[in-house]
């Protein structure tokens, strides 16, 4: 089992050798890892894994080749809401009319009555109005339908109303090692370039060398420094929920960034970004990045791409509160309108077709944010972001 894992290491292009594999070996005789999964799981990726990059990639094999090993991490508890209220026996489906008939609550009305809610009921509900439960039309639960609610216990969007989301969700780090099917997406890339010679004079002048060596009589070696890119570019990337449907093309654009700009940096979050980001999906939960302090980190002269679908309930961008993960002070388009001040050279790509962004709200609203400049992201609509940029 332990060769299988080395062997689909090395063709998913994790650079395992095999002293790392002996040392694993070697590891389990001296029994490290105490005959549990979690402690031989953290001790593999602790030998096999050299690049923080990487850890993704080692979690898919792993995965793959343990089936049925559950995830390693301390899943967070529906604080105080049962497992059996939650689920799934059937699900609610209703047609347009039947939608158009609910109404829904309102911001405030909304968690007046959850905490109503969780006050009062005492046992499971399942097909209700009311309750918390499943399959239902009730604000409060999983697997029904309401204009607007708090999704309880489901497994991904079904009907993306849902204001907040009560569980505890896991994101993965893009892949900035994808191999693109073409280089058209790096060639669009390559518009936004501004060249210009920095740093140490580590490159032969050939045309100053031949030009001096004549002059002076004898080989007089001239240096300049190395002609690069000077435009610096910071990606914010939107990732879970909807963005699982786009994740392989962010993936191909993060990974042509990262191959075409020196410098580069990046963050994610998740549907619009607020008072911090964070830099690896996996760690998100206890390292986050202070946006301000992104903000002051950073110079104006930095190209800002941000990446999303921009789906999300319109709270979200214009309430305090709207974050369906954590109670956010100020509103998302607050934390836009600085980030946009500082950095005046910013864009948003969108990987729904533009056809599409009209049926909406959200949208409409992040298009206004940005002053129009979103962009479909596509070749056509990398382009058009890289000419805005430069302007």
């Amino acid at each position: 089992m332990l060769l299988n894992l080395f062997t689909a290491l090395r063709e998913a292009k994790v650079p395992v050798t095999l002293r790392e594999h002996l040392t694993l070996l070697d590891a389990m005789d001296r029994d490290l890892a105490e005959k549990s999964v979690e402690e031989f799981y953290l001790l593999a990726r602790a030998v096999l894994v050299k690049d923080e990059r990487n850890l993704d990639r080692f979690d898919r094999v792993f995965g793959q080749v343990f089936k049925g090993v559950e995830t390693v991490g301390e899943a967070m508890e529906p604080a105080a809401i049962p497992e059996e209220w939650l689920r799934k026996l059937a699900e609610k489906y209703l047609t347009d009319d039947e939608k158009a008939e609910l109404k829904a609550l309102g911001w405030d009305k909304l968690f007046e009555t959850l905490k109503q809610r969780l006050a009062e009921q005492k046992e499971r509900h399942q097909g209700g109005s009311k309750w918390i439960g499943t399959g239902g039309t009730s604000p409060f639960g999983a697997y029904g339908y309401n204009p607007e609610g708090i999704r309880i216990g489901q497994d991904g969007n079904r009907n993306f109303r849902a204001v907040k989301v009560w569980d505890k969700r896991e994101f993965r780090d893009l892949d900035d090692g994808v191999e693109l099917g073409t280089r058209t997406m790096r060639i669009a890339l390559r518009r936004l370039r501004r060249f210009a010679r920095t740093g140490a004079a580590e490159e032969l002048d050939l045309d100053a060398t031949i030009r001096e060596s004549a002059r002076q009589g004898y080989i007089d070696v001239r240096l300049r420094p190395e002609r690069r890119n000077a435009v610096k570019v910071l990606l914010f990337l939107d990732v879970g929920g909807s963005m699982d449907w786009h994740v392989g093309l962010a993936e191909e654009l993060f990974s042509a960034c990262r191959s075409e700009f020196k410098h580069f940096a990046h963050f994610y979050f998740h549907n619009c970004p607020y008072e911090s980001v964070w830099t690896e999906n996996h760690r998100r939960h206890d390292e986050r990045t202070p946006l301000l302090d992104v903000i002051r980190t950073y110079g104006p002269d930095y190209r800002v791409v941000f990446v999303g679908d921009a789906a999300m309930s319109p709270y979200e961008i214009a309430m305090a509160g709207g974050s369906v993960e954590h109670w956010n002070e100020e509103p998302g388009q607050v934390w836009l309108t600085r980030v946009l001040d500082h950095f005046p050279k910013a864009a948003w790509l969108n990987p729904v077709p533009e056809a599409h962004w009209a049926y909406t709200q959200s949208i409409g609203m992040m298009r206004r944010i940005f002053s129009e400049r979103m962009f479909p992201l596509t070749l056509d609509g990398i382009d058009a972001a890289t000419r805005a940029l430069l302007k």
